[in-house]
This record gives C-alpha cells, structure tokens and sequence, in this order.
C-alpha cells in the first residue's frame, strides 16, 4: 500500500522457511531430538560397520526423513522403521512410494519405548538422545536376542558405555551394560553433519548381546553396584562402614533367613532373566552426570561417627561384612577399578556368607 509501513517478519516467521528446507517440507522440532544426519558418506560408513547380511531384518529407531532408511533397504533383506512423529512418517512413506525397495520397508508408528518390537538381527539407528538409556535396556532385553545394535548417542553417554575401569567416565552404567553385552566404539560424529546441529558431538557405538548371559541374578548384580558406585571414588571399606548400608544389609539378611526357615529351602542362583534386565531402564535414570564425592564425604564422616562405640548384633553383623571384605581384599579397593570379575567375586564372597543384596 503506497505510503504505509512494510511490516517486518518477525523472528520465528524468518526461521520458518529454513525449518522447511530442511525437512523436506516438514521443520523440525529440537525438543523431540530431531537431528536428521545429512552427511551421505557418513551414513555409508554406518552400514558398512554394521555388517548387515542379505537376510538380515534391521530396526532403525527414528527414521526421519529416510536417508539412513534408503541405504539399509539396499543392503537388507527388509527394514522395520519405528517414528514416533506422524508427520515424518508421513514424509517416509511419500519418499518411498513406487520405490522398487518400498515393499521390503514397514513403518510403524508409535514410541518405541512403549510399543512391542518384531523380530529383528540388527538395529542400527540415530535416535533422539533422551532416550538412550531406557532404549539401550530394552533392546538388551530383547528376546529373541539380536545379532547386534549400531547406534548413534551422545558422545559422552557413548564413552560412558564403553569405559573401562580406572577411566573418568567408568560408571554404573559402565558396568551394567557390560554385564549384558560387548561395547565398542566405532566412530566421532561432529555436530556439524546433523540438520539442525545438535549442541553436542555425538559417537556411534556397536553393542553385541553377550551368549550366554552370566549366572547371576541381576536384581542382586546392580543391588551391589548401585551401593559401590554412588561412592566410586571411595574406598569399599568405607562405603560398607556407614549404618545405613549395614541396616540394609542386615534387614535383607534376617529376612532371607526368616524365608529359609518358613520355607526350608535354599535360595536358587539363576541367568538373567528378560524382566530383570527390563526394570535397568529405570535403575538408570538416578545416574548421576557428575561427580558427589565432596557430599559423600560429609555423609559418611556422620555415619562412621554414628557407629563408633556401636555394640551388640548390629556391631557383630558389621564385622562380618568388612570381614568378606578383608578376605577377598577388597577393604582398600574402590569401584572405579573394579573390573567385572572383581565385582562378580566380591558379590558370591557375600552371597555365600548368606548376605544378600536384592
């Protein structure tokens, strides 16, 4: 209109047209992890180094736009695609209409935390990150187990998975998945080969599903851990010196006892089962990012304070733990070196003393 004020767009309406570029069509939303990688050379190198054979079913978790999706289906014997956002599934299946490899490709909407998974050999994927741990739990806790899992994940969530003992990043999440599979670390992903760039790099990881699966009970696994690694920098005797965790221990040996005694029977070592590694994904969501050790401190100062002079059963009880300790040599030792067959040891020197921890 001659003479009047050409109105300014403001900000979201500028950014508006870039968010369609990028999808396609469809923008999308950071708060949902959408973080669609567009390098093609490093999708190829994904496939590659996940070994798909031509009989292989893959899963891939957050398909988005297809690119990954296009180069498994020309490798795989078919590919199940999980897309929790209507609108990208929506734009996979246009993508794909009268494709030759479209008939090998089934969509499926939902959230795949909640919806029951098919069948598959491989799962490779560049899932939203807050997702990872529960995602990671419930694929190990697949049945029928997979051949493998390549995934993208944060770049520090990934060298947490793969730590080893004596490493800063060495954690109960370490250690849990470890139990359950073989970890390796494939490849850096900066964050410039994603649209939009993600705040952080990202690394994928290759996770195998170990076969057999260790006898142990996992409920009594991460009981132990769960008390030795929110401490992992302590010493093991101080962590078993507090009152709280010799109440713990104490109550869950008289009531096993109490058990024994009903039920004149013996408590029954067994592998991991599929609901026990299923509750992992809860276990997990308490892990801590950082570090607690100046708090542990002042709380286990008071503890030990609390329990000197202490006498009767509870103080008997208490020699008997740092007894198991003192004979496997384990009173001077600190869980962030342990290693798998350190913790697996100092779990059955308890369990044979009748101290259980789940």
């Amino acid at each position: 209109m001659a003479g009047g004020k050409i109105r300014r767009p403001n900000r979201h309406q500028q950014a508006q047209p870039q968010q369609q570029r990028w999808g396609g069509g469809v923008p999308f939303e950071k708060s949902k992890g959408q973080h669609i990688l567009k390098n093609p050379m490093l999708v190829e190198t994904i496939v590659q180094k996940s070994g798909i054979k031509p009989t292989d079913v893959v899963l891939e978790i957050g398909p988005g736009t297809g690119n990954l999706t296009r180069k498994l289906l020309e490798v795989a014997k078919s590919v199940v695609a999980v897309e929790l956002d209507p609108r990208m599934v929506l734009e996979l299946n246009r993508r794909f209409q009268g494709d030759p490899h479209s008939s090998r490709l089934k969509v499926i909407q939902g959230d795949v935390l909640k919806c029951e998974l098919p069948y598959f050999d491989i799962c490779v994927a560049n899932i939203p990150y807050q997702i990872s741990s529960p995602l990671t739990f419930k694929l190990l806790a697949h049945r029928p187990s997979f051949r493998c899992a390549v995934i993208m994940f944060q770049r520090e969530f990934a060298m947490r998975l793969v730590a080893n003992p004596g490493d800063n990043l060495y954690c109960r999440l370490s250690v849990n998945t470890q139990l359950l599979a073989r970890v390796s670390h494939l490849l850096k992903v900066g964050r410039n080969n994603f649209r939009p760039p993600p705040k952080v790099d990202s690394s994928v990881v290759r996770i195998e599903p170990r076969r057999p699966l260790p006898p142990v009970s996992f409920k009594e696994w991460d009981g132990l851990v769960r008390l030795c690694f929110n401490r992992k920098n302590k010493t093991l005797g101080s962590i078993f010196r507090q009152k709280s965790v010799i109440s713990l221990l104490e109550k869950n040996y008289k009531t096993l006892q109490a058990l024994q005694l009903n039920n004149n029977n013996q408590l029954e070592e067994d592998t991991v089962p599929s609901e026990d590694v299923a509750i992992l994904a809860d276990m997990i969501e308490d892990l801590s990012m950082g570090s607690t050790d100046e708090k542990d401190d002042q709380e286990m100062e008071a503890e030990d304070t609390d329990m000197v002079g202490e006498i009767g059963e509870g103080a008997s009880f208490k020699d008997k733990v740092l007894e198991i300790l003192r004979q496997g040599d384990f009173a001077e030792k600190r869980a962030a070196k342990l290693t798998q067959v350190d913790i697996l040891y100092l779990l059955s020197l308890f369990n044979k003393a009748g101290i259980h921890f789940s």
